[in-house]
């Protein structure tokens, strides 16, 4: 019985490697799909914007499936997630980085992780284990290494503070989606936060039907894109591996995000790395290496006894 058990912990295991792997990768194509569409569109039309497509993907798929609403259990989290992490964390970001350089954004943006791990330690009661905050901690510099590398050292006070709304945006929209995954599936969590998340960006409905009207298709391309895959897949699989493990140890996962669109962005922009950036992504992914580590457990059936 033991043995079934853990075989099927370890493939839990390897289903939410994958999960997550798909997620960073696809988070991380999301600012070169930005880098376009944030030519024509401005922050709040391109959230909106990607947010409906993403919906409309999510919402076929669970038509499919046949899952209907979720349990009311679900919907503080739903709501909390839509509002905090799929409106205003995209939202703010969007904007501040078009008031402030790549590397004072990623210093920033780059406390979420952080916060993540501080809330769900003391909210969800994860605790606070000294891996996961060495790595966080080694992580963390790596990223800010990665984007001062990349900045020009020019940011103004409001483009610091929409980053820092940004950051804390995430932390609070992760830890009020885990709760919610306890009553209803991945997917109909998915599919609702972006709905809450689109609903709260109504507001920008005027521009964006503007902007449509006047933007090349290859802008419009790139808003499809960030809809379909960096939001309707990838937080889709964010929110399967967060089912299978902690908000804190998921969230220090995304310090691969920067490393991979340093090289995303030399394959495809022709943007090549400097070496200190490349140095802090090596640092980043040690950092989430260490915060991934599991302590050894000791199998009793391998102790001797006298």
């Amino acid at each position: 019985m033991t043995e079934e058990i853990l075989s099927e912990s370890r493939k839990n295991d390897r289903k939410a490697t994958v999960a997550i792997t798909i997620t960073v990768l696809l988070w991380a194509s999301a600012f070169v799909g930005i880098r376009y569409a944030g030519e024509d569109f401005t922050p709040g039309s391109l959230a909106l914007g990607r947010l409906l497509v993403g919906l409309l993907a999510l919402g076929v798929v669970l038509m499919v499936r046949g899952e209907g609403l979720p349990p009311r259990a679900a919907w503080p989290g739903i709501i909390g997630a839509g509002v905090f992490w799929f409106a205003l964390y995209t939202v703010a970001l969007n904007w501040g980085e078009r008031y402030t350089d790549a590397g004072t954004a990623a210093l920033i943006t780059g406390t979420g992780p952080i916060l993540v791990a501080l809330l769900g330690g003391w909210l969800l009661k994860e605790g606070f284990p000294t891996r996961l905050l060495i790595g966080l901690a080694v992580a963390f510099v790596g990223t800010a290494v990665v984007g001062l590398s990349n900045g020009n050292g020019h940011a103004t006070t409001q483009g610091a503070l929409l980053c820092l709304v940004a950051a804390a945006g995430n932390a609070i929209g992760v830890v009020a989606q885990k709760p919610a995954l306890k009553h209803a599936s991945a997917l109909q969590v998915t599919a609702f936060s972006c709905a809450v998340g689109a609903l709260a960006c109504l507001p920008f409905a005027g521009s964006l039907t503007t902007e449509l009207s006047t933007a090349p298709m290859s802008s419009t391309l790139a808003m499809v894109y960030l809809g379909l895959l960096p939001t309707a897949l990838a937080f889709h699989t964010w929110a399967y591996a967060l089912s299978r493990t902690t908000a804190g140890k998921l969230g220090a996962t995304t310090y691969v995000v920067p490393v991979l669109v340093v090289l995303l962005s030399w394959l495809l922009l022709s943007e090549v790395p400097t070496p200190v950036a490349l140095g802090g992504g090596a640092l980043s992914l040690l950092g989430v290496a260490v915060s991934r580590m599991r302590r050894r457990r000791v199998d009793p059936t391998s102790a001797v006894t006298d």
